[in-house]
């Protein structure tokens, strides 16, 4: 399972990798300063994903304030590879607060920031273009035009989408289908062992809408990464999440069983935490790649070696056990559980024997 395996990204015929490269901390400016890297020490880290065989490389035009693309551009044209390259960079967050226009996903803003983007990155053109976040405002119809618009002009190969709900999603990509549009064919979604609640609606919709899921934070945003352990104090290890500002949620017994039970697999698979943890994503239905940062090439190195062994069955049951989310609301309805009060539980439902063919009806009668 190398980082040179690729696989098709939803209902297209774009090849990328398993792991993407995060970007988020390239650049030291804006909201993701605190962590961010010189583009010195950027660079170690994009060439060590290269080198590896990755060529799934994620941004966005609000990480370090556009830093990152700046940064990736200059890296992307030193190392000669932007062909190579599924470039990915996203839209949607205000770059003018003075300006009602400058921010959210209507056409004028959407376009803006494409152009932006494109100046940052030294290029003409991105293999995947997404809007960033849901704003609650802007209808599908104009964002799913504007994508087309920009596909037919040749500044983007594929549009998809980011952290939407899954019902817009699925009202983005029919609109796209009924009016022969450009389809979306990516949709990046925060999901891990930690955080499993896109598999109640986003999983099964992309699966039959034909949308390759990224997953976002596959360490569950640190807390899976193997630095965190369980105290009478509460959660303590090396690490932002431990801080007492810290504004995440509030662990439970449940996260620290799955702590327990994830670093139980990692014992007897005899790798890290954080490998288990990005492998389960990364493998999970529905998951076409996993986003993946690093602090340094060292880091990245342990990170890409997620993908150089396989959980075994009865291990993936004790991590899916540990960590399966608890249905809620109408969605109890929807379980397996629920399922005798809708069919017969005598009744054979299984496959169609062979040679079966379904009645056809004769329209024109």
């Amino acid at each position: 399972m190398s980082l040179d395996q690729y696989y098709l990204l939803g209902r297209s015929g774009l090849r990328v990798s398993r792991l993407a490269l995060g970007t988020m901390n390239f650049g030291t400016s804006g909201f993701h300063a605190s962590y961010g890297k010189t583009e010195d020490e950027s660079r170690p880290i994009f060439r060590r994903y290269l080198d590896g065989g990755g060529n799934f490389v994620d941004t966005a035009d609000f990480y370090t304030a556009g830093e990152s693309e700046t940064i990736l551009g200059r890296l992307i044209a030193e190392a000669g590879v932007r062909d190579r390259l599924v470039l990915t960079t996203k839209f949607t967050n205000s770059v003018d607060p003075g300006d009602p226009n400058a921010g959210g996903n209507g056409r004028k803003h959407l376009i803006r920031a494409l152009e932006a983007s494109l100046r940052r990155l030294r290029t003409d053109y991105v293999d995947l273009f997404l809007l960033h976040t849901w704003d609650r405002i802007t209808p599908a119809e104009e964002v799913v035009q504007t994508f087309d618009d920009l596909v037919r002009a040749g500044k983007i190969r594929y549009p998809g989408l980011s952290d939407v709900p899954s019902w817009y999603a699925a009202r983005a990509q029919t609109y796209a289908e009924a009016h022969a549009l450009a389809p979306m064919i990516n949709l990046q979604l925060p999901y891990s062992l930690a955080e499993r609640a896109i598999e109640t609606e986003h999983v099964p919709m992309a699966q039959h809408l034909g949308l390759g899921i990224s997953a976002w934070s596959p360490l569950g945003g640190g807390f899976l990464s193997g630095k965190y352990r369980y105290t009478e104090q509460g959660l303590t290890g090396d690490g932002r999440l431990s801080l007492p500002d810290n504004p995440s949620r509030k662990w439970t017994d449940a996260d620290w069983r799955l702590l327990g039970t994830l670093q139980r697999v990692a014992e007897e698979l005899d790798v890290t935490m954080a490998q288990v943890a990005i492998n389960w994503a990364a493998t999970q239905p529905g998951i076409a790649s996993a986003i993946v940062g690093a602090s340094s090439a060292n880091q990245l190195d342990t990170t890409l070696a997620a993908l150089d062994f396989e959980i075994p069955a009865g291990l993936r049951a004790e991590l899916d056990g540990a960590a399966a989310p608890v249905p809620e609301s109408v969605y109890r309805m929807f379980t397996p559980d629920y399922q005798g009060w809708i069919i017969n539980p005598g009744a054979k439902v299984g496959d169609k024997p062979a040679g079966y063919q379904p009645p056809v009806r004769n329209w024109t009668a």
